[in-house]
């Protein structure tokens, strides 16, 4: 059994969760529903707006159905790299060594290369696309490519 790890995404005003947070929360949901994880853990520091992305996820799934007990959160990270780094000692507690990652398509490569970086055996499951207006998905992927670069470089020369 895996666990799922929802990368964090924009809280809107009044706690209010972004189209691509929602999408990413209601993903693991399922996931864990279908009984493809074990727990669902949700990462996400504070952004511009209270509360942490992790507890406006966290609302997200208990809402859909995920018990209490099957969700964990990380809510101190910032960035990809710290989503995953920060839930290590997470994962120890639950003896899980495998990880689905929950996050967009065009994150998703990004995701991987950190986590593989960190050693965790991952893999990627991505919500279908809804919610987010066509400039912003097109701004999320021109975003990507200098990310992935810049990480790819990043990783490569500390290995």
């Amino acid at each position: 059994m895996s666990v799922a790890v929802v990368l964090g995404a924009a809280v809107w005003p009044g706690g209010q969760p972004s189209p691509t947070l929602r999408r990413r929360s209601l993903h693991a949901a399922e996931l864990f529903r279908q009984g493809r994880v074990s727990h669902v853990i949700c990462c996400g520091g504070l952004g511009q707006h209270p509360p942490s992305e992790a507890e406006v996820m966290q609302q997200i799934c208990r809402e859909a159905g995920v018990p209490a007990g099957a969700i964990l959160l990380e809510d101190k990270s910032h960035t990809t790299h710290e989503n995953l780094a920060n839930i290590q000692p997470l994962l120890a507690k639950l003896e899980q060594p495998f990880i689905v990652i929950v996050t967009d398509r065009y994150h998703k490569w990004r995701a991987l290369l950190v986590a593989r970086h960190l050693g965790f055996l991952a893999q990627a499951s991505c919500p279908v696309q809804s919610g987010t207006s066509a400039f912003r998905v097109i701004k999320s992927w021109l975003r990507e490519v200098p990310a992935l670069i810049y990480y790819w470089w990043r990783f490569r020369r500390r290995s």
